[in-house]
């Protein structure tokens, strides 16, 4: 039975997050600051669902509050712990393999490590979207397609500004 309580309360944390992501991607440091305040608050709350419930699956949460809990650990830079142990979890769990290899992404490059799925970009430069090092990339589409990530150059036209 879905706790519909819990999804809905991933839901609005996330909504806030996106509400306040655009700022934090540029120069306002106010911004930038209200938006990490959110995910380490988002961060913290995950941390306690987990220790409640686990891993906040489709079948606990429903399948877009379990994408959102995905997209707190995502944004949960500054709590590495979280991202491993989030990680861990949906390893061991059923969850979505692109989402899987996206935090794994995350949690490599945020411990300092080449990415292995290329999912995360550095920044942009001269209007080109920047990756972050990737490991081993010339198998790199073959790893994205086993976990059912586009190409790693459809990837970057996504990223790419307009």
């Amino acid at each position: 039975m879905v706790n519909t309580a819990l999804a809905q309360e991933l839901i609005d944390m996330t909504d806030e997050d996106r509400r306040l992501q655009p700022g934090a991607l540029g120069d306002d440091l106010a911004a930038q600051l209200a938006h990490r305040r959110v995910t380490t608050r988002n961060g913290d709350r995950l941390i306690e669902i987990l220790d409640e419930h686990g891993w906040p699956t489709p079948d606990l949460v429903g399948p877009e509050a379990a994408r959102r809990a995905w997209l707190i650990a995502q944004h949960a830079d500054r709590q590495l712990h979280l991202q491993r142990r989030a990680l861990h979890l949906m390893t061991a769990g059923r969850a979505d393999p692109a989402q899987v290899a996206m935090l794994h992404d995350r949690v490599l490059v945020n411990a300092g490590h080449k990415q292995r799925y290329g999912t995360q970009i550095a920044g942009i430069v001269d209007g080109a979207p920047v990756p972050w090092p990737c490991d081993d990339p010339d198998h790199l589409d073959e790893r994205r397609a086993e976990v059912g990530l586009d190409p790693y150059a459809v990837h970057i036209a996504k990223h790419a500004p307009a």
